[in-house]
């Protein structure tokens, strides 16, 4: 694995890609800069060496479109703060102001790029919009770990425009040593908990963890699909017809494989999407039309808590059920809190 200890950076421009992703308040304020804290030492490696940092990110979801309130500019004074430079932003991510922009940039100085998904090139991969964002950088490193897993513009495609000249920071490279912990030398059982609404934004962890894995929690909004698969009726929550062979499949697979799935046997319904909704606890597979499930049961909680801290390995992915609200955010927490004193008491968790 190529990290940026591989590389000295006196003289180069370094292109970063990095996470920065972070909550907002109503005054453009940063809320959690845990992202940008994240980064500060794959930035900081490229200083100390003399070299120069472009920044680029993304925040928000702007769907290819320029809103000022997702603007990376918000963001600056907050990446100053935390890096300790002063870091100059541009508003753009390519062509000739972002150039104009990377060629001024000087040893130990940090450029922050316009978010990336003002451009719709950037979800879709183009390969003309990584052959331009390559113009910004002469040595790639992908930190982000957050996007690492899609096929984006700024981290798959524009790495090819580095062959021998890409590497990983350092927190990614992290992250990818500690999966290998878990799915490749994690002590035996391994447990992995997937929680989420949709099983096809799932589908491929799933497939490539089932083989290196021993019991496997399905938890949020996906449940319902299995659910409704085998017979249940899910009332009005979450479910996706289309998917419901998809599912089927999943559970012969893990079957075949000897991997025990464990669904939730009861379930707490609300009448509606709301913090102050009401709600009552129902069988899972009895969920009342009108009704729409928003967190595990109360028999369901200890199951789960139960397998969870059988084993020293674990892996979780995705909230059990809608934890935004604080009324019904239980489960989602007694599972983190579960995990956290497993880890305490010597277990491996990567979440």
């Amino acid at each position: 694995m190529t990290t940026v200890d591989d590389f000295n950076f006196e003289n180069k421009k370094a292109l970063i890609r990095v996470d920065f992703n972070v909550p907002l308040d109503g005054d453009f304020n940063v809320t959690d800069s845990n992202r940008i804290e994240a980064a500060k030492p794959t930035i900081i490696k490229i200083l100390e060496d003399g070299g120069s940092a472009v920044l680029m990110s993304h925040l928000g979801r702007p769907k290819g479109e320029r809103n000022p309130a997702l603007s990376l500019s918000h963001i600056c004074d907050k990446v100053s703060e935390v890096i300790g430079v002063q870091v100059k932003f541009i508003d753009d991510c390519v062509g000739e102001k972002a150039e104009k922009a990377v060629a001024e940039l000087e040893g130990g100085e940090v450029l922050l790029l316009e978010n990336l998904r003002f451009y719709e090139e950037e979800e879709k991969g183009d390969k003309l919009f990584a052959e331009q964002l390559s113009n910004l950088g002469e040595i790639y490193v992908n930190d982000a770990f957050g996007t690492a897993h899609r096929a984006h513009a700024s981290t798959t495609i524009v790495a090819g425009f580095f062959p021998d000249k890409k590497c990983f920071g350092y927190l990614l490279a992290k992250e990818i040593k500690a999966i290998e912990k878990v799915m490749k030398t994690g002590e035996k059982p391994v447990t992995a908990i997937l929680g989420g609404a949709k099983v096809s934004s799932k589908i491929t962890i799933i497939e490539n963890i089932l083989s290196k894995i021993d019991h496997l929690i399905i938890g949020g909004g996906m449940t319902y699909t299995f659910v409704k698969a085998q017979g249940g009726k899910v009332g009005d929550s979450i479910c996706e017809d289309d998917k419901m062979e998809l599912a089927l499949e999943i559970l012969k697979q893990a079957d075949a494989k000897n991997v025990k799935v464990h669904l939730a046997v009861d379930v707490l319904a609300a009448n509606a999407f709301v913090n102050n909704a009401d709600t009552q606890v129902v069988d899972v597979n009895h969920i009342p039309e009108g009704w729409q499930v928003s967190e595990c049961g109360p028999k369901t909680k200890p199951l789960f808590d139960d397998v969870v801290n059988q084993f020293k390995t674990r892996l979780w992915n995705g909230p059990l059920g809608d934890f935004e609200m604080e009324n019904i955010a239980d489960g989602t927490i007694e599972l983190g809190n579960s995990i956290a004193e497993a880890t305490k008491n010597g277990a491996f968790s990567l979440v």
